[in-house]
């Protein structure tokens, strides 16, 4: 080793920082200080986290199907004591959870029973046996579940993934 030549570098454990590559489509709706969830990190309970910065800049990325993709940094501090995360280190691989919308007391719908019409959106309701087309109101939605503002009520029965076959009246039946 030459003089003056770095033997090592110390850093300390304790100051780990979890650095999320979202699209820049998603980065977007992440908002600094935002909440966020650490799971499968190889611990038994979730972790919390707290969005510190999204940055302000994107980079090209190519995903492993090969797809390019511009995709933007966002640096998660825990919010739990170090001791709940002892065990991780540099390089772990975690999957991080970050909240960029809450509501309470909210109507929800399964995306698999939404389709588009006429400009919007809409599904089917199971009222005595039949397939009723009803226009729906969209708000909020995580690819799962959407928010529904308007056309449902709570309790509905709705047709979940339904084909061209089914139309207004069309009779219906329960898989169970």
């Amino acid at each position: 080793v030459g003089p003056g030549a770095p033997l090592m570098e110390l850093g300390d454990p304790e100051d780990l920082e979890i650095v999320v590559e979202l699209l820049s489509t998603d980065a977007v709706r992440v908002d600094e200080g935002a909440v966020a969830t650490v799971e499968d990190w190889g611990g038994a309970d979730p972790l919390r986290a707290q969005v510190r910065r999204v940055e302000p800049f994107g980079f090209l990325k190519v995903s492993a199907l090969g797809v390019e993709e511009q995709r933007v940094r966002v640096l998660l501090d825990f919010v739990d004591p170090p001791q709940m995360w002892a065990s991780l280190g540099h390089g772990f691989r975690v999957e991080p959870s970050i909240e960029v919308w809450r509501g309470e007391d909210v109507l929800i719908a399964p995306v698999a029973a939404l389709f588009r019409r006429e400009g919007g959106w809409a599904c089917f309701i199971v009222e005595n046996g039949r397939a009723r087309l009803r226009s729906v109101e969209l708000g909020n939605s995580n690819g799962i579940n959407a928010q529904i503002l308007n056309g449902l009520e709570a309790g509905d029965t709705l047709v979940l993934y339904p084909s061209d076959r089914i139309e207004d009246g069309v009779r219906v039946t329960s898989r169970g």
